[in-house]
């Protein structure tokens, strides 16, 4: 798993819980790296589940939805790191149903050795997006919290149904629709 993945939910952890949360993490988690983390480096993900499950035991919040928050706060830094990127986009379907062959191409261009989720569309409309997200790691989440601060971006509202097709969420299939 690529570093900015840890440098970002170590900065996300300290903005939300504070930096002693952070040390805590960092002590109670069994991490190989020390935690110590460069943007470009390679983890692995062991380390991400570590310190998502001790999160989870010092806050009670569920790690589905520390995820969530996650992948919501992980939008903010594609909008500032990239922000050329986003105008590529007309809408948020656009975007949304081109993360496979466009957006993580883009990804591994910039991280070559990253390992990422499939997104297989099913349904695509103008206002309509059916996709399986497929991955080992299970962070359906993050990928949702990404969704929803897509909509936000482009100052649209919908609705973004779950469905995970296994008891692991290691395949999940999300239907979107615009709000009208």
């Amino acid at each position: 798993m690529k570093g900015i993945v840890f440098t970002e939910f170590l900065d996300l952890v300290e903005d939300k819980f504070g930096l002693e949360m952070v040390d805590t993490l960092l002590a109670n988690s069994e991490l190989p790296s020390n935690g110590v983390y460069t943007a470009v480096g390679t983890y692995s993900f062991a380390e991400m589940v570590s310190l998502l499950t001790n999160l989870n035991k010092e806050t009670g919040i569920a790690i589905d939805d520390l995820l969530l928050v996650y992948g919501e706060h992980f939008f903010s830094v594609v909008k500032k790191s990239y922000p050329e990127f986003l105008l590529q986009f007309k809408d948020p379907f656009d975007m949304l149903g081109s993360i496979e062959n466009h957006i993580h191409v883009e990804v591994i261009k910039i991280y070559p050795d990253a390992e990422l989720p499939t997104f297989e569309i099913v349904k695509q409309t103008e206002n309509e997006l059916v996709m399986i997200y497929t991955s080992s790691r299970a962070m359906h989440s993050f990928g949702r919290g990404l969704m929803n601060k897509t909509f936000e971006h482009f100052n649209q509202k919908a609705t973004i149904l779950v469905e995970k097709l296994n008891d692991k969420g290691t395949e999940v299939k999300f239907s979107i629709t615009a709000d009208e």
